[in-house]
């Protein structure tokens, strides 16, 4: 005798509807220090949609330029076109049902929403202060990182320029055009981000996740910006020898590394297996436009090296009159002409 299951059945249609609902594409820096990505907006985007169960077929790579938007994080949809701020692609996996604050309460929901500003104001100026205008950690780390893994010719400027667009984010948030290295400026900002981790640490408590078993946009907000400071060997540690005394937020950060993205060799040959290369899909060796890019990047890095020249007074340019060169010419025929005379 058959028995009928509804929610068997509706699980079926979920599922069917998933599947042929076309994957989102997202293009992120690539990772390391065992972190999926090493950018925070990357991470938050990442962590959202794993933990929503967005299907998405993710590109790492190292060169903005090859994303749609010319930024990284970058999300191409079918729907509404290419996204490039993490809080738009995440309204955007909303709309398509995938949402990972489904199961909030409205007090919860507030709770996300005070956090993530918490953050975003007081902890974030100094994520970025740490990292892109602290000198030690700029110099020996961050730039040094991007500048090996950019592909020539865009690591001679590519990484001067987001070091521009950083300082620029960082003035926006703090109100403040004199944001320069210094011990005033150090305090100001750490002092905000050791209590604004704190905070966190209070409330999360003994729980797993910020609102128990199940994670939510707030725990993805936080993965990202704590786990780069967490995992990367910074010079200069002062705030993140704060964050590596909070023992929970630590073991936060490394549950959601080992549940939601084991390492790569973890995940069975079956991903490498989609290329048809036999590499790398995410890297783009069967990108359609991949001759073009390569000569435009000849001309980059020619343009590159004449500049560099140029700068340097390798190369240098005189201005000639040619009144007096014209004169020198008909000087230099005459005395030839003498000369023959002479023979």
């Amino acid at each position: 005798m058959l028995k009928f299951c509804p929610k068997k059945c509706f699980r079926v249609t979920i599922d069917a509807k998933n599947n042929m609902a076309a994957a989102m594409e997202l293009y992120c820096w690539k990772g390391d220090w065992d972190l999926p990505s090493v950018d925070p907006d990357c991470l938050t985007v990442l962590a959202y949609a794993r933990f929503s169960g967005a299907p998405l077929k993710v590109h790492k790579i190292t060169n903005p330029w090859k994303s749609p938007t010319g930024s990284l994080p970058a999300l191409k949809t079918k729907d509404d076109g290419c996204i490039s701020q993490p809080h738009k692609m995440i309204i955007h996996f909303r709309k398509q049902k995938y949402n990972a604050d489904y199961d909030l309460s409205a007090k919860e929901g507030a709770d996300t929403l005070a956090f993530i500003c918490l953050m975003e104001e007081k902890f974030l100026p100094a994520l970025i202060y740490t990292l892109w205008v602290d000198s030690k950690n700029y110099v020996d780390v961050t730039r040094r990182w991007y500048a090996e893994n950019i592909p020539f010719p865009l690591n001679f400027f590519l990484p001067n320029r987001m070091h521009s667009s950083f300082l620029d984010r960082l003035r926006l948030i703090k109100g403040d055009n004199g944001l320069e290295p210094g011990e005033e400026a150090e305090k100001e900002l750490y002092k905000d981000a050791l209590e604004c981790m704190t905070l966190l640490s209070q409330r999360l408590g003994n729980q797993t996740f910020f609102f128990g078993q199940s994670p939510s946009s707030l725990d993805a907000h936080v993965f990202g910006l704590l786990a780069p400071l967490l995992k990367m060997k910074l010079p200069s540690n002062k705030l993140q020898q704060h964050l590596k005394s909070l023992d929970n937020l630590c073991h936060f950060c490394t549950n959601i590394l080992t549940l939601y993205f084991p390492p790569e060799g973890a995940d069975g040959p079956s991903r490498k297996a989609s290329s048809p290369h036999g590499g790398d899909n995410s890297e783009f060796d069967n990108e359609p436009h991949k001759r073009r890019n390569q000569i435009l990047s000849v001309f980059v890095a020619l343009g590159a090296m004449l500049s560099y020249a140029f700068l340097t007074g390798i190369v240098s340019v005189h201005r000639v009159d040619s009144h007096h060169a014209v004169q020198k010419t008909e000087a230099v025929r005459i005395g030839e002409d003498e000369i023959n005379g002479e023979d």
